[in-house]
């Protein structure tokens, strides 16, 4: 006798909403049994394919349901993920991952074979799940034989609803097991793990971003007494099925999110959840999808907690502090990542995928962006799918990568680098000197289970494709690689340097595990996020030759001597492949002048003229100056910045604001007219006799500040206020100065005394 669920009572009444309105929004707590109960239920309304999210759930749902249900695994209920299957004609229940549906659905509009569609865990909001309802929306209202089940844990169901024509929505409780929450801020994993094991209970599931937290969390719990495996989406079906085998002591599974929802770990009542997830996410200045570590929204984190209820009382470790606010749900994956792979099946299934009718319509830049790239890729043409994106499309690949295998035939290495470029396997350089990381990777791991098996099923497929002219040989699979990613083309800044610049414009660093050390080109074809720069951590060489420039411009720039230089520049992207240089266009090199003229400081003599016009009360307009001045230069000192400022100075300047005050002793002493808007002059401090006010100058009639000189030409006193100085502070100065320069008049009163620059003659 089967084990009862909480989603036993309520299945008449999904199977009853489906019957009447051939459609339904189903939405179970975790642990409820929606996914084992609800698709054979509705078998008697015809063969049904339930959609999972991820291959290791799909493989075993299949087998925990095909066990419910007294069958043979394979027989009445089967499943397919991408290269793996285990159906016949006999299997009335397909458990296959979403891009499998797509295939059917661009195969068949009508998806004749079934009777039921079963979308599970559409919370986490895949691309393929979008996509895939979509589709099946526009099968089910064209046939009225056709049902459509839609469920999640924690769906936000009512827009699903609406989009299936107001289905009923159908809510059901999960399992009363209680469940504990703690929070450990600052713990880690491999600590939080020890102590879970400590305490008494079943298997522990830790929830971790990614594989590189996954070793070190396992070199951590080395000699812990329990059994440590892991369990990440790449590993091959054998190894994701040991991390779900029984275990007769205790066991640790360390996981990324593939554990989250669907897939039950038997015996577990610990989770520790480390708060963090690593997701895809387009970044569109620099063109390429990288991971990125984020943290997980509150569903995800509530799915990950009732991993330890499902099957009795649990306890689940949260790394972080209970006051952290957690975003409501997940981001769609439309929204973040290339939309190359769905718009290529959109075209090949005869939808505009600008006018298609999404659940939830991507981002309008990021569509156009992945119909340019599958148009430069060759996939289409006048918003069609060609004869090669059709050969394209057959591959169970991104296009990047079906590009690459079309391009090179039904070539083993070509293979094997397309199986670890999709699937990732030991995707990561050790720094052997090659043309190309990944060719070196894929000719040391052609061998390994996971590579050998996606190799061998893509060599299959690509063997049955039309014939298409195509070269072998190292050179022609790098060529093709180049082809697939050229808007990832990257050219060295200096020889055997690690600095790249892409053809997006945007930095990158060669990573130092890559091998590829000389070549100026390379294509990157694994690329990560930098604070500053991007990381190329897998290149692939390009020969100079194979580049076609996508523009030829006449680019002009001022050289280190203030020359304006120009070049026709044949350009890939944001690189410059080749230039000659040619005649300056006078237009241009006068914005070029007039440009740096504004960028650099002003000159003195024209700095000096600009505050003196201020100082006047008129602000010059060097905008006007600088383009006058540039004008018919053809170098930055051919220009008369100066020239152009006189040019807008009024005839009365000389009055306003001159540039030098007549003294009393006969001479002029140059006038400095300063940033803050006074003007000041030095003089010799006898040459002031017998002046009795300071001059004041300009519109705003300011008192000049003297500078007051020693004989030795040392200011010692500074003053806007003559009469002032003559009256308290020249007695103290001169009873300091007569004994230093006995030769210099020293009057006792300076008004009477004759002004001079010079000493006294001698004898006097």
């Amino acid at each position: 006798m089967r084990e009862a669920l909480p989603i036993d009572p309520h299945v008449p009444a999904i199977v009853e909403a489906v019957r009447r309105h051939r459609a339904a929004v189903v939405v179970a707590e975790p642990g409820a049994g929606k996914t084992t109960r609800v698709p054979p239920s509705l078998l008697d309304l015809g063969k049904a394919i339930l959609l999972q999210p991820r291959r290791v759930a799909a493989r075993a749902l299949a087998q925990r349901i095909a066990a419910e249900q007294g069958v043979a695994l394979g027989e009445e209920v089967g499943w397919q993920v991408r290269f793996e299957r285990r159906f016949g004609p006999r299997t009335r229940l397909l458990v296959a991952t979403e891009g499998i549906l797509t295939a059917r659905l661009v195969a068949d509009p009508l998806l004749s074979e079934f009777g039921v569609v079963v979308l599970d865990e559409f919370h986490e909001r895949s691309l393929h799940a979008d996509l895939a309802l979509a589709l099946a929306r526009e099968a089910w209202r064209a046939r009225d034989d056709l049902h459509l089940v839609v469920m999640s844990a924690t769906l936000d169901a009512e827009p699903v609803s609406r989009h299936l024509d107001d289905a009923p929505v159908v809510r059901v409780p999960g399992r009363g097991h209680p469940l504990e929450l703690r929070h450990a801020p600052g713990a880690s994993a491999a600590g939080a793990v020890r102590e879970a094991l400590r305490e008494d209970g079943g298997h522990v599931l830790v929830f971790l971003p990614g594989m590189a937290e996954i070793r070190a969390t396992a070199a951590e719990l080395a000699g812990c007494g329990a059994d440590v495996r892991t369990l990440h989406g790449s590993q091959d079906a054998a190894e994701q099925a040991h991390a779900l085998a029984p275990c007769a002591g205790r066991k640790v599974v360390l996981a990324t999110n593939v554990a989250e929802t669907s897939l039950t770990v038997e015996g577990v009542t610990r989770v520790v959840d480390s708060g963090w997830q690593r997701v895809a996410r387009f970044d569109s200045a620099r063109g390429f999808d990288a991971l990125e570590l984020e943290r997980v929204s509150r569903d995800a984190a509530d799915q990950r907690a009732g991993r330890a209820g499902r099957t009795g009382p649990g306890v689940a470790v949260r790394l972080w502090d209970a006051r952290d606010a957690l975003r409501p749900h997940r981001e769609p994956e439309i929204a973040r990542v290339d939309l190359c792979g769905p718009a290529l099946d959109l075209l090949a299934w005869g939808a505009d995928p600008r006018a298609f009718a999404w659940y939830e319509p991507p981002p309008v830049a990021a569509l156009e962006r992945a119909l340019r790239t599958l148009e430069r890729l060759g996939a289409m043409a006048a918003g069609r799918v060609t004869a090669l994106g059709e050969r394209m499309r057959r591959l169970p690949l991104p296009p990047r990568l079906a590009r690459v295998l079309v391009e090179t035939g039904a070539d083993p290495r070509a293979a094997a680098a397309c199986a670890l470029l999709s699937e990732r396997h030991g995707l990561r350089p050790d720094g052997t000197a090659t043309d190309s990381d990944v060719l070196l990777l894929a000719d040391r791991l052609r061998s390994a289970p996971g590579v050998a098996r996606t190799a061998s099923e893509l060599l299959r497929l690509a063997r049955d494709l039309p014939p298409l002219a195509a070269t072998r040989g190292e050179d022609a699979l790098r060529r093709a690689l180049f082809h697939a990613f050229a808007d990832r083309l990257a050219q060295r800044r200096e020889p055997r340097g690690r600095r790249f610049l892409l053809a997006s414009g945007h930095g990158a660093a060669l990573a130092r595990e890559s091998g590829v050390h000389d070549a100026e080109y390379v294509v990157a074809l694994d690329l990560a996020g930098g604070e500053r720069e991007a990381l190329i951590r897998v290149a692939s060489a390009v020969d100079a030759d194979w580049i076609e420039p996508d523009a030829t411009v006449a680019a002009h720039g001022v050289d280190a001597a203030g020359r304006v230089r120009a070049f026709d520049e044949s350009r890939f992207g944001a690189l410059v492949l080749r230039r000659h240089e040619r005649a300056p266009d006078p237009e241009a090199a006068a914005r070029l002048i007039a440009s740096a003229l504004r960028e650099r400081p002003l000159p003195a003599a024209a700095e000096a003229l600009v505050r003196r016009l201020r100082f006047a009360g008129l602000e010059p307009d060097l905008e006007a100056a600088c383009a006058q001045a540039a004008l018919a230069a053809r170098s930055l000192a051919d220009a008369d910045l100066l020239g152009a400022l006189q040019a807008q100075a009024p005839h009365d300047l000389a009055r306003l604001a001159p540039e030098s005050l007549r003294v009393p002793s006969g001479r002029s002493a140059r006038l400095e007219y300063r940033e803050d808007g006074s003007v000041a002059a030095e003089v010799k401090l006898q040459e002031l006799f017998g002046l009795a006010d300071s001059p004041r100058l300009g519109p705003r009639q300011e008192p000049v500040l003297f500078l007051l000189l020693a004989p030795n030409g040392r200011p010692v006193q500074t003053t806007r206020d003559l009469r002032g100085f003559w009256e308290r502070t020249y007695p103290e100065v001169r009873k300091e100065l007569r004994g230093r320069y006995p030769r210099h008049p020293w009057p006792e009163d300076p008004w009477a005394a004759t002004p001079t620059h010079r000493a006294k003659p001698r004898g006097t």
